[in-house]
């Protein structure tokens, strides 16, 4: 009989050990478990990554051995106790110590039995003398409070501000929704709607995405007959707006130069009507083959896959591409509410030396591009320096290119204020998307 908590104690050892992924590491979980055990793998492993500093605040308050000191195994046992016992109400106290002692003695000795039992009874006896957090060092509160690395938050603050970046914070431990494309190259959103609200599908229509639908409720996504027929596919909306912003004719030539898994190549050429071409390159042939069936599932004929670096310089290339999509690899940041290892696993050097990837990209690439083409700059983070700074370099360095009001783009335009300026920032507490930012430039000459 599979143990739930045993599941996720391995997922958990195995993300810290190998900085693995967790949706990668979640969807290796046997598919035939239980789906309310699966369940509640998941909500585990993301609550105790997602609260990891609030967590170890409490157990060094607890424990008289230095976290350092303890086995990491036996300290991802303790997390996990106590994520269940200050996070999930279902779940009695009882239960959730004597689980986490059962895995104790099968992972540890006789003394980390009752170590384990000590502290985590100690806990349930009096949460508000381990719970509590100093308030008078604000930055030090929010980095604790909603578990952020220190640096992070000292950043944010820096360039956004205290209760902006407190938000923002609070934003990313929550769970996101899921995001459905329609694939209007084979139906309608108004059909779609009708074909999955007969199924019992709870949805809604996006605020700022065109061809988004928000699930509230449904089981198995993957399973229905209407994704695997091709009518919709799983994407952000902050992603999808990346081929709403750019609006690529019919019959255009696109290159899309980091183009892995395929989402925005196939959105694109929806908006072009599956006529015209799209190149769609990048370095990883199993990121490759992910284009390749993302697009024969939608039924899309007008993409090209390519193995080829963004740093290589194609000559063959050179001024006849109409619409450029650089999707830049960047920290991730904005995907902290999908991917909460994000945050442990990066730091500001990471940030540094990203920003001189994407400017090397960017220059690389931009000779590529058609006098009066486009180029669509993105990012999934929200950090300055691998956005608007990047670009406002660019068009320093480069005055043949300028940004393009996107304004016409959007019905909706709450909290884009930057429209008419050709960029936008979107952020998790203000959007209710990934952090994500998007920009538009136009080569004049």
């Amino acid at each position: 009989m599979v143990n739930p908590r045993e599941v996720a104690l391995k997922i958990l050892v195995g993300i810290n050990e190998k900085k693995a992924y967790s949706n990668i590491e979640l969807n290796k979980m046997d598919k035939d478990m239980d789906p309310r055990d699966e369940n509640l793998v998941r909500e585990i492993v993301y609550g105790v990554i997602e609260n990891k500093l609030y967590i170890d605040h409490i157990i060094s308050k607890a424990s008289k051995i230095r976290l350092k000191k303890i086995h990491p195994v036996i300290l991802e046992i303790l997390r996990i106790g106590i994520y269940q016992i200050l996070f999930m109400d279902k779940i009695p106290n009882s239960a959730a110590v004597n689980e986490s002692v059962n895995l104790a003695k099968k992972y540890g000795h006789k003394g980390t039995i009752g170590y384990v039992n000590g502290i985590l009874r100690a806990i349930t006896r009096d949460k508000d003398k381990f719970t509590v957090i100093d308030k008078n060092d604000k930055i030090e509160f929010i980095s604790i409070k909603y578990s952020h690395p220190k640096w992070m938050v000292e950043r944010w603050v820096k360039e956004y501000g205290i209760d902006f970046t407190e938000n923002l914070c609070k934003a990313n431990n929550e769970t996101p929704s899921l995001n459905i494309r329609v694939n209007t190259l084979m139906i309608s959103k108004k059909e779609l709607i009708s074909k999955l609200s007969n199924k019992g599908v709870k949805l809604k229509e996006a605020l700022y995405a065109d061809d988004c639908l928000i699930i509230d409720e449904v089981n198995n996504i993957t399973g229905l007959q209407e994704f695997k027929d091709g009518l919709f596919t799983i994407q952000d909306e902050s992603s999808m707006l990346v081929a709403q912003v750019m609006n690529p004719r019919e019959g255009a030539v696109v290159l899309d130069v980091c183009s892995a898994p395929g989402g925005k190549s196939t959105h694109m050429a929806q908006y072009m009507n599956n006529k015209g071409k799209i190149i769609s390159r990048d370095i990883f042939d199993h990121k490759i083959r992910l284009v390749e069936e993302n697009s024969k599932r939608l039924g899309i004929e007008i993409i090209n896959v390519e193995n080829y670096d963004a740093l290589d310089k194609d000559q063959g290339l050179i001024g006849k591409v109409d619409y450029l999509l650089l999707d830049a690899p960047c920290s991730g940041l904005g995907l902290i509410r999908r991917k909460p290892e994000i945050k442990w696993n990066r730091s500001q050097e990471d940030i540094g030396n990203l920003s001189k990837l994407q400017y090397d990209i960017i220059e690389n690439v931009k000779d590529y591009i058609k006098p009066g083409g486009a180029l669509l700059y993105s990012t999934c983070t929200i950090e300055k320096d691998e956005n608007i700074n990047i670009i406002n370099r660019f068009i320093k360095e480069n005055p043949d290119f300028k940004l393009e009001s996107i304004e016409d783009r959007f019905k909706y335009k709450e909290n884009l204020d930057t429209l008419k300026d050709g960029y936008i920032q979107l952020f998790p507490h203000l959007h209710n998307t990934d952090g994500f930012f998007i920009a538009k430039l136009v080569k004049e000459r």
